[in-house]
């Protein structure tokens, strides 16, 4: 064998290696996904234990965040004034919809979500940019269309929104005023959505993430199960 065949050889076997420890990380962090959604709702179902559970709810919000951000691949500069953008946009949304009832109605956040600024939880940010970044992903590859991409993901997250509402109502993450859900949080919601689902499509960074997907089937069964069984 020459050298350049035996040189050739050896790249191809890193080349492989490489590959199956990326195969091993990726099962063990849908491993861990799995573990956590599959505990929370056993937890959640459960009343005497329930009060635990609620408390790991910022907490799981920032493990989902974390893992889906390891596995993002297009980190650069753009990708940051992105992330940074969603969460003030999310968030401020939140503040503006407590203080003024716009654009979402009038409904003020129990304590289950933790620390509160302006009198929203400041996780609620994370959760704004999970969902997008979830959602967007989605499309990102499918639709070459920025408008119609960002509407249809905007719309998921409405309907994502629509799963959450009746579980975060029953878990004390936040309350509505005479315990109706208002249609404007819907509307509110696909707004806000797509703006922030626009500015995702627009800004330049590489939109890959073999773990969103399924990050997202766990979160959506999840809610799914539980406005069943909570």
């Amino acid at each position: 064998m020459s050298t350049s065949q035996l040189n050739k050889t050896e790249f191809q076997t890193v080349i492989e290696a490489i590959e199956k420890i990326k195969k091993n990380r990726i099962k063990l962090f849908k491993g861990i996904i799995s573990a956590f959604y599959v505990s929370g709702i056993i937890g959640l179902s459960i009343p005497i234990v329930r009060p635990y559970f609620q408390m790991m709810t910022p907490f799981t919000l920032i493990l989902s965040l974390g893992i889906l951000l390891l596995f993002h691949s297009g980190w650069n500069k753009s990708f940051g004034v992105f992330a940074v953008l969603a969460i003030i946009l999310g968030f401020g949304s939140e503040v503006m919809g407590i203080h003024t009832g716009f654009p979402f109605g009038d409904y003020e956040y129990g304590e289950t979500l933790g620390f509160k600024l302006f009198e929203v939880p400041l996780v609620i940010g994370v959760n704004w940019l999970l969902l997008v970044y979830l959602t967007g992903n989605l499309f990102s590859s499918k639709i070459k269309h920025d408008g119609l991409a960002a509407g249809l993901a905007a719309l998921l997250m409405v309907a994502v929104d629509f799963l959450i509402e009746p579980v975060a109502v029953n878990l004390d993450f936040w309350s509505w005023a005479g315990d109706i859900i208002p249609l404007s949080n819907y509307f509110g919601w696909l707004g806000v959505s797509f703006i922030i689902q626009i500015l995702y499509r627009k800004f330049n960074f590489l939109k890959e993430n073999m773990i969103s997907s399924y990050l997202l089937i766990n979160l959506v069964t999840f809610f799914a199960i539980l406005n069943f069984i909570s």
